[in-house]
């Protein structure tokens, strides 16, 4: 595999139509997950309060979690700000949803979330509380592991 240096321009194959909520925009997409057989791009539409899935060269995405007009929250619902996400084995989605300082556990399918680690709304530097979760991985036993960024430091939680 290789790249071309010095080729100065990418082809957009999402978004591409300025910045907003509506389901042909994106506003701050900073997370990003591509699953290669369904051609499908997973973002963290940050600024948007929602995790989409956008299909390579469509015109729309498909709303996963959070709010479809860009509406953020701290209900089960809602996102406020999320940078980051993962998925596990079973297709269930993990959302470091970052200004709401907690982790978002939506079983695959679903739009309503459960808290599985931080408070929500709550940041702190508690071993239970986070400030400004970024960024999240997960071991091959499911055991979590989250950028706990305001805070410096990297938390595990062990699965139960």
């Amino acid at each position: 595999m290789c790249y071309v240096i010095g080729v100065s321009s990418g082809t957009v194959v999402a978004g591409g139509n300025g910045q907003g909520t509506l389901n042909t925009q994106l506003n701050t997409p900073i997370g990003l997950h591509l699953d290669a057989p369904s051609n499908s791009l997973y973002i963290a539409n940050a600024n948007s309060n929602n995790i989409i899935k956008w299909v390579v060269n469509a015109s729309t995405w498909t709303l996963i979690a959070g709010a479809p007009n860009g509406q953020s929250g701290s209900t089960s619902t809602f996102l406020n700000n999320p940078y980051n996400f993962i998925f596990d084995p079973s297709g269930n989605l993990y959302v470091a949803d970052t200004n709401n300082h907690r982790i978002q556990l939506f079983l695959s399918g679903q739009f309503n979330g459960t808290t599985i680690a931080g408070v929500t709304a709550l940041s702190g530097s508690a071993t239970n509380k986070f400030d400004s979760p970024q960024s999240l991985a997960l071991d091959s036993n499911l055991n979590l592991y989250v950028a706990d960024t305001g805070n410096d430091r990297i938390q595990y939680f062990a699965r139960i």
